[in-house]
Order: C-alpha cells, then sequence, then structure tokens
C-alpha cells in the first residue's frame, strides 16, 4: 500500500511537471526585450524605422538602411532574447562594409505587438520580405542571417521564398531536439507547440548556405548545429569555431566571416568598403 502511494504520488508529479511544460513552455523558450528606444537612443546610424503589418494584422517595427546601387541587403532574424535595439555593433559593422541592413523586431519583442508564437514569427518574416522585394531589393541580393533561435525562421524563409544567401550562427536541427537534450525526462516532442524542425526544410534552400557553430556551446549544442549542416543542400560550408560557446553570436569574427561569404556567393565586384570603416 505504502509503494503504491510512493508510486502514485511520483506519477503525478511527473505529469503536474508534464503539465507546467505545456502550459508555460514558451515563457522557458523566449525572453523578449522590450524597452523599445529609439534608434538614435540605442546608438544605432542611419535608421529608417518601418512599420509593417503581418498578415493576421500584428503590428511589427524594422529598422532598415538601404543598400548602395547593387550591393546586397542583410536581413537579420535575431535570438530568443533581448531586443534588436540591443545589437548596434552588429548594425555597425554590417553598414562599414558597404551593405544595405533590416533588423526585424518579432510580435511580442520591443516596438512590435502581438504574442510571440512559431507560425507568428514565420508570418513577421514573410512581412518583411515581401516589404524589401517591394523597395526594389532583388530576392538574389537578400542575405538572410539567422542567430540561435531566429535560425529556425531564417531557414523556413529561405525554403519557402529565393534568397542569395543564408547565414545561420549557433543553429539547431529542431528547437525539439534542442529541448529533448536540455529535458531529457520530459516527452518534449508531444509537448512543444514551436518546433522549428529546421532540419526538415533545409533541403528546400536553394541558396549558398554558412553555418556557424562553437565547439563549446552550452546552450544550442554543437552537434545540433552539425546534424544540420549534414541535412543542408549544396552549396554549403560549416566554420566549426574551437574554444567558443553561444556567445560566439555576438562576436566580430562571426559576422566577418558571413560578410566574406557574402562576398564570395553574392558578387564581390558590387560590395565596396566605405572609406570610413572602422573595426567594431
Amino acid at each position: 500500500m505504502v509503494l503504491r502511494l510512493i508510486f502514485g504520488g511520483i506519477v503525478a508529479g511527473y505529469l503536474a511537471l508534464c503539465g507546467a511544460m505545456l502550459l508555460f513552455q514558451r515563457n522557458l523558450q523566449y525572453f523578449p526585450g522590450q524597452n523599445a528606444p529609439s534608434p538614435a537612443a540605442a546608438g544605432f546610424d542611419a535608421v529608417t524605422e518601418v512599420a509593417l503589418v503581418a498578415a493576421d494584422g500584428t503590428p511589427l517595427q524594422m529598422w532598415y538602411s538601404a543598400a548602395p546601387p547593387g550591393a546586397p541587403t542583410v536581413f537579420y532574424l535575431q535570438g530568443n532574447a533581448g531586443e534588436i535595439a540591443d545589437r548596434p555593433k552588429r548594425w555597425a559593422f554590417l553598414r562599414e562594409q558597404g551593405f544595405g541592413v533590416a533588423f526585424l523586431s518579432y510580435r511580442g519583442f520591443g516596438g512590435s505587438g502581438g504574442t510571440i508564437s512559431e507560425p507568428g514569427l514565420h508570418m513577421d518574416a514573410d512581412a518583411a520580405y515581401d516589404w524589401l522585394v517591394a523597395q526594389g531589393v532583388a530576392p538574389d541580393r537578400l542575405a538572410v542571417v539567422g542567430e540561435s533561435l531566429g535560425s529556425g525562421v531564417a531557414v523556413r524563409l529561405a525554403a519557402d521564398r529565393p534568397v542569395g544567401a543564408l547565414l545561420l550562427e549557433a543553429p539547431y536541427s529542431s528547437a525539439a531536439d534542442v529541448a529533448a537534450h536540455r529535458f531529457p525526462f520530459l516527452p518534449v516532442r508531444l509537448l512543444m507547440h514551436d518546433q522549428f524542425p529546421s532540419a526538415d526544410r533545409i533541403a528546400r534552400v536553394s541558396a549558398p548556405i554558412l553555418i556557424q557553430h562553437g565547439e563549446r556551446d552550452l546552450v544550442i549544442p554543437f552537434s545540433l548545429g552539425r546534424a544540420l549542416y549534414d541535412a543542408a543542400p549544396q552549396p554549403k560550408e560549416f566554420r566549426q569555431v574551437p574554444r567558443h560557446g553561444h556567445e560566439l553570436v555576438s562576436e566580430p569574427g562571426t559576422w566577418k566571416a558571413e560578410a566574406d561569404f557574402i562576398r564570395r556567393h553574392m558578387g564581390p565586384q558590387s560590395v565596396t568598403l566605405r572609406q570610413d570603416a572602422t573595426s567594431p
């Protein structure tokens, strides 16, 4: 009888834990910043503030700087934490390279409305893509960068829409694989709403692909980035970075590798470094 009660308590506790994961999982997956300062207050220069509306009516904010004639535009999709205002050094670096730049604030993040979900984030990326193309950015002059969680948004976009290059920083085979690594005792694949199955989608990408991943990444295991690379079609490159963890996404060396890849695959003759460029 005592053993039965103990076993029943364990089962009840486990089911309660599963229930909590089902109800609160997005609080464990997304950590949006919502300060929404102005571009100038956040240290950004030459920003056009763009008001977008997703297909479901959600208002979105995007910061944009047009490319010089013929140069590529980099469309950046951030990770799961903070907001675009936290990334002034990345913005400055891309501008110094002579690229056009677009930073999208997802729904639920600073400056945008709505509630975060995987289908919603894909709608947000589509709205930004459509706006950029309507402004005259040719799809083959658009390089899509996906950072961490944003890699799943970037892969789906490049799988469904033509782009000039796909650049992924610390990506995953799926968000469900990340969760299973972190919570091996839970049936996360049955419970998880936003699974971002990138490995199932990346085969449809026709653009050149660069994947970069730190060997010591404790947030998204290196093995998951490698698995995504293995599933990707050619042409593709994998940059394995020793002695680095998830901080790889914030390092100028990562951005430089992307800039070099863009020039090699999207035409170096159309990209001229600004003469006043300085290192970030």
